[in-house]
């Protein structure tokens, strides 16, 4: 009995750390294509419902990103300025902003038959980039993803979209903003940003 036990408990632990060190090519491929294909089985979410596919994304492809390293860079100096509370507030925030635009997008796919092809990752021990091809009918669209290691697992921190990196983008609208009312200014332009897509 003792020897099964150890032999169940052993092999739990190997697929633990099979998990855990997913390869990041693998890690982009399932958030992905898990949330494309859960739009797809979704009636409100085919429709455009952006309530609904912004729910899909929060449920399937946030827990593979890491936006709190996200904002942090974003902000950029700042970051080190602001209180506890001002920095959770700021990462809640920008979550929101993050999961309205990862939607948005989404959106624009419709009901079009969307295919994904992904490249084998560039990685160093902590930090990868994963590129992927979307292709539609009439069209394709190359997308990227840095991944940094949260542990033992790699999380999504950056993607580039049309071009740009979301990271960059942000960061030119930040300074403005932070240059303008410091911290809190940032948080308050966020909350009203986010307040006015919903």
């Amino acid at each position: 009995m003792k020897r099964h036990f150890f032999a169940f408990f052993t092999a739990a632990l190997m697929s633990a750390a099979a998990w855990a060190q997913t390869a990041p090519v693998d890690v982009v491929k399932q958030a992905v294509t898990g949330t494309v294909d859960a739009v797809k089985q979704d009636s409100a979410a085919r429709g455009g419902d952006m309530t609904k596919i912004s729910q899909i994304v929060q449920t399937h492809f946030l827990p593979a990103t890491n936006f709190e390293r996200t904002a942090r860079i974003a902000v950029g100096d700042a970051w080190k300025q602001a209180t506890p509370a001002q920095q959770q507030e700021l990462t809640k925030q920008f979550k929101v902003l993050m999961t309205r635009t990862y939607a948005a997008s989404l959106a624009q796919l419709g009901t079009q038959d969307a295919r994904f092809a992904f490249k084998p990752e560039q990685a160093s021990a902590n930090d990868a980039l994963v590129m992927s091809t979307v292709t539609t009918p009439g069209d394709s669209q190359q997308v990227g993803y840095r991944l940094g290691k949260v542990g033992n697992d790699w999380k999504i921190y950056d993607i580039d979209m049309s071009g740009a990196w979301l990271i960059q983008v942000y960061q030119n609208q930040f300074k403005a903003q932070l240059n303008q009312g410091g911290i809190d200014g940032l948080i308050k332009f966020l909350t009203a940003h986010n307040a006015r897509s919903e």
